[in-house]
């Protein structure tokens, strides 16, 4: 729990909506913009309209969404549960194929689908996860996060398995949800009360069902890639220093990609 800035022996959920100081009972000074500390409440607010209170528009994500349904339409399988063709074959996540040389699948998988299900749920959810967190993070730092993410899941898939192909949105989405349950803490709001971290749950169980064929590791290697990425700019930005977030980005993303690498050479496939 993170204590008072001004007053350090006092522990506290609420941060100045400024500055991102943590702050106490008696250094929040309520204003129309959320609780502020004693300095920035003595400052005058510039006054926006439109979409700039919110910030950015989800261009990103509206981008990543078409992205996916062009690569969909493109692949010709429009059935419930099909994967296949050249587009498959050439860019889907498989472990010898990895372990070759083909290093853009790390990447690419991410906008392959397997079935109509798979990419309009995932598509829903991106689109839910997306809208929210890009209007308040801005676009540059959405799209750090979610390529982060995505790299995370792609390794968490291939320490699962190198046996089968995976493909799927469904880890850099795992890491938006943790994203916003980061960002949601440090605002104090309580994930588990809003619903976000009851979603999260679900969406883990129904990766271990048997049967569904699941690639669950990249969904907790997204998660886990999202959680980090976020506490990493949540930190820098207390510190006042946005690059410290970049560059554990960065990190997390070289140490996916050479973790991917690693493991996609040994032939091992786990499940429930």
């Amino acid at each position: 729990m993170a204590t008072c800035y001004r007053h350090p022996g006092r522990e506290t959920g609420v941060s100045c909506s400024n500055c991102d100081r943590p702050i106490c009972p008696d250094c929040m000074t309520p204003t129309s913009v959320g609780m502020r500390c004693p300095e920035c409440a003595k400052q005058k607010t510039k006054v926006h309209r439109g979409p700039a209170v919110l910030g950015d528009e989800p261009r990103v994500t509206i981008a990543i969404i078409v992205v996916c349904v062009i690569v969909f339409l493109a692949q010709g399988s429009f059935g419930a549960r099909e994967s296949g063709g050249s587009i498959y074959e050439h860019f889907a996540l498989f472990g010898p194929y990895v372990d070759r040389g083909d290093y853009w699948r790390l990447v690419t998988s991410g906008f392959l689908h397997s079935g109509i299900f798979h990419i309009g749920f995932n598509m829903y959810l991106l689109w839910v996860l997306g809208q929210q967190l890009e209007r308040v993070i801005g676009s540059v730092r959405f799209g750090v996060l979610y390529f982060t993410a995505l790299l995370c899941g792609s390794f968490g898939a291939l320490v699962q398995t190198t046996e089968s192909g995976v493909v799927g949105a469904s880890g850099a989405v795992f890491g938006l949800m943790g994203v916003l349950a980061i960002e949601q803490r440090r605002r104090g709001y309580d994930p588990f009360s809003g619903g976000l971290g009851g979603l999260i749950l679900i969406n883990l169980v129904i990766g271990f069902i048997p049967g569904l064929n699941i690639a669950f590791g990249g969904h907790i290697g997204g998660l886990v890639g999202g959680l980090l990425a976020a506490v990493g700019f949540t930190v820098a930005d207390r510190m006042r220093r946005p690059w410290i977030g970049y560059a554990g980005c960065l990190a997390l993303a070289a140490i996916a990609v050479a973790g991917a690498i690693a493991v996609s050479g040994n032939l091992h496939s786990y499940s429930l």
